[in-house]
């Protein structure tokens, strides 16, 4: 293989709530594992990138900002070879990913989408919707107050409120799961995938894991988790992904959060080299249909010149 040049893109620090470090130390592991095996890599943060003309071919990126994800989308539909892809990137905003897990049958939560300045507690009553989540629909989240735990209808319309003033336009209202919260990591090819309790490994951003208490370790199915949460990947079509399920005493398993490319903290040694093979191997898949492409191409080519010779 030729020498593959890179660019990695970093994640703007506003997008990193209380994760800066991890999610900067995980991009960085990674460049580590390309570099050593024999890439060319360009490091940006997203900046520099929307500064640049990137002449790199491959861009692999933790992006959150709307003018990246347009960059990345314009740069990938022009034939680059984007990880994670800027459209993957805006289907983990909120109401997107609600509504592709929900119309995938992939376990998740009830669900309301609404405009925060709209009266939702006749639906929610309707619903039977009590103790629920409110989190920010058309983006990703940036504050702590972006996703809001409410215990009863009224508190979720205040929050609604708070949405609208904040210049939220759009939220989407989760029916609160009681259980065990579970954290994963992993890549959409299976090749990897990690799970732990959070609250055991002190691993949170804002403490709402404490809503659901300390693990009970209830009984997981590992294998479906794995798949509901492969099943995810490919409907979003995030390659390097993360998030959060609710286990429940019957055994469900409910996702509840679905991210591209998390800090991967209490993994990160053992998903680095793992991420690193990924992303070369989705570069010779490339490779190997550009020349599967060309090759009938150069077969036609050659054989006009033969006719050409023998006349």
């Amino acid at each position: 293989m030729s020498r593959i040049k890179i660019a990695a893109v970093s994640r703007a620090g506003e997008f990193s709530p209380n994760h800066i470090g991890n999610d900067a130390a995980i991009l960085h592991a990674v460049v580590e594992q390309l570099r050593r095996r024999g890439c060319e890599v360009n490091m940006y943060n997203e900046e520099q990138f929307l500064l640049s003309d990137v002449e790199e071919e491959v861009i692999l990126n933790m992006c959150r900002e709307q003018e990246s994800l347009a960059k990345l989308k314009e740069l990938e539909d022009q034939g680059r070879l984007v990880i994670n892809s800027g459209y993957a990137i805006d289907n983990c905003t909120r109401e997107r990913m609600t509504r592709l897990l929900l119309s995938n049958q992939i376990p998740y939560p009830d669900s309301l989408m609404v405009d925060t300045n709209s009266d939702a507690r006749a639906e929610l009553e309707r619903g039977g919707y009590d103790r629920c989540w409110v989190k920010r629909g058309e983006f990703h989240a940036k504050h702590k107050e972006d996703v809001t735990y409410c215990r009863h209808r009224e508190e979720v319309q205040d929050v609604l409120h708070e949405f609208f003033y904040r210049g939220i336009k759009r939220a989407v209202i989760n029916r609160h799961l009681d259980g065990d919260l579970v954290k994963f990591y992993g890549l959409r090819d299976g090749s990897f995938f990690y799970w732990f309790y959070p609250l055991e490994g002190h691993h949170s951003k804002y403490g709402d894991e404490l809503i659901n208490g300390m693990p009970k370790h209830l009984k997981i199915d590992e294998d479906y988790f794995h798949e509901i949460c492969r099943r995810a990947a490919e409907v979003t079509g995030v390659d390097i992904y993360g998030g959060d399920v609710i286990v429940g005493e019957d055994g469900s398993i409910s996702i509840i959060d679905f991210n591209d490319w998390p800090s991967f903290a209490p993994c990160r040694q053992e998903a680095a080299p793992v991420i690193a093979r990924y992303v070369l191997n989705a570069i010779r898949a490339r490779q190997k249909k550009d020349n599967d492409r060309t090759a009938p191409r150069q077969r036609r080519s050659a054989k006009s010149a033969g006719k050409g010779g023998e006349e």
